[in-house]
């Protein structure tokens, strides 16, 4: 047990930090920008090389869009609609929104920075090499995405519903991951062992495949208990 390890044991009889793979994190290197001139977003628009700085786009329509080689930074996102849109090589600094609609979308090689988002739609997407760094996410909907390679880093998680969804090599670094819902969830190489609090709402039988610390095993104990159907009594 003092691997920390749920379900079954490690690869080949390894156990511990051994057996995890580590996420691989993306080397975003912007070119030099061209300011955004403004304007309402396009669906299915092409923004390449642009630096988006401060803008309003609540309510815009963006879906389908590719931004690629982009800087977001200091963004209104409230309900803009970004569905099936893909974010490549690019960097989203300070945006804050409610309601964005991300399903669907692609996130490559993306770095989500100091972000304040609640309610944020991006069941169905698919997001690969992602840092996301600092900053409060709300009641984000993960349900049926797939996350390979991404790292949640010093940010404040509540609610997130990876119900259905897919995480290979995630790491949890420093951030506080609360009332999480893995419902059927995969997991695979996750990290868990830097999320303080760790707290698992639902789906609690669904992190083999996780590793987590001695300390965040007996902190889960009811939980898993309660989902074993064991009795504890003094």
């Amino acid at each position: 047990m003092a691997s920390g390890r749920v379900g079954r044991g490690g690869r080949g009889g390894r156990t511990g930090a051994a057996a995890v793979k580590r996420a691989r994190r993306p080397q975003v290197r912007l070119p030099g920008l061209e300011r955004w001139q403004g304007g309402a977003l396009e669906p299915d628009g092409d923004y390449d090389g642009l630096e988006l700085k401060e803008a309003d786009l609540a309510g815009q329509d963006g879906a389908g869009a590719r931004f690629m080689d982009c800087a977001l930074t200091g963004c209104v996102l409230d309900e803009t609609r970004l569905h099936h849109a893909r974010f490549l090589d690019s960097v989203l600094a300070g945006v804050r929104g409610v309601g964005t609609d991300l399903a669907e979308a692609t996130l490559r090689d993306v770095e989500l920075l100091d972000a304040r988002l609640g309610g944020t739609q991006l069941h169905g997407a698919a997001l690969e090499r992602v840092v996301v760094r600092g900053g409060k996410l709300d009641f984000l909907n993960f349900r049926a995405a797939r996350l390979k390679d991404v790292v949640f880093d010093g940010c404040v998680l509540v609610e997130p519903d990876f119900a259905g969804a897919h995480l290979e090599r995630v790491e949890f670094v420093g951030c506080a991951l609360k009332e999480a819902d893995l419902t059927s969830a995969t997991l695979k190489d996750v990290d868990l062992r830097g999320a303080a609090p760790l707290e698992i709402a639902r789906g609690v039988d669904r992190l083999s495949g996780a590793v987590i610390s001695p300390a965040q095993l007996l902190d889960l104990a009811p939980v898993l208990a309660a989902e074993l159907g064991i009795r504890v009594e003094g």
